[in-house]
């Protein structure tokens, strides 16, 4: 099941623009080794349960999986074959709004070579190009 907020305090909202670096969330905080964004992107819920389930199959129960966003932007669109007017379109599917610098999953529990295994794992299921950081250093 995808992931969505519980209830909000508006239905709809409108698009915005992303801008600028990550100042807050820029850092690995919960476990020992993460996966940091390196461009600006929407994150759908369900990118981020595909995310996931790909960490946990390859830790294989071994150590933890931290996911630091949470998508709670909604996403409405039209449906096929709708004249123009009419009024905005219903929710379609939450998004998570990232800026460069966010991290995105963290890995604790497990070594190096494990952490990156399935930090990479991840890597490939997201929509932006994402690099490998730890509490100690920074990975190319």
């Amino acid at each position: 099941m995808a992931m969505m907020p519980k209830r909000v305090k508006h239905r709809k909202a409108q698009r915005g623009r992303v801008r600028g670096n990550a100042t807050r969330g820029n850092s690995v905080a919960y476990g020992d080794f993460g996966l940091q964004s390196l461009e600006p992107a929407w994150i759908s819920g369900q990118q981020l349960e595909a995310g996931r389930m790909a960490a946990t199959h390859y830790l294989h129960r071994e150590g933890r999986v931290y996911i630091r966003v949470f998508p709670d932007k909604p996403v409405s669109a039209k449906p096929l074959e709708t004249r123009m007017g009419k009024g905005k379109g219903e929710p379609v599917k939450w998004v998570a709004v990232v800026k460069p610098g966010t991290v995105l999953f963290e890995v604790a529990g497990t070594d190096e070579e494990t952490a990156k295994g399935a930090l990479r794992r991840v890597a490939t299921k997201m929509p932006v190009r994402c690099r490998m950081v730890s509490r100690l250093r920074t990975y190319a």
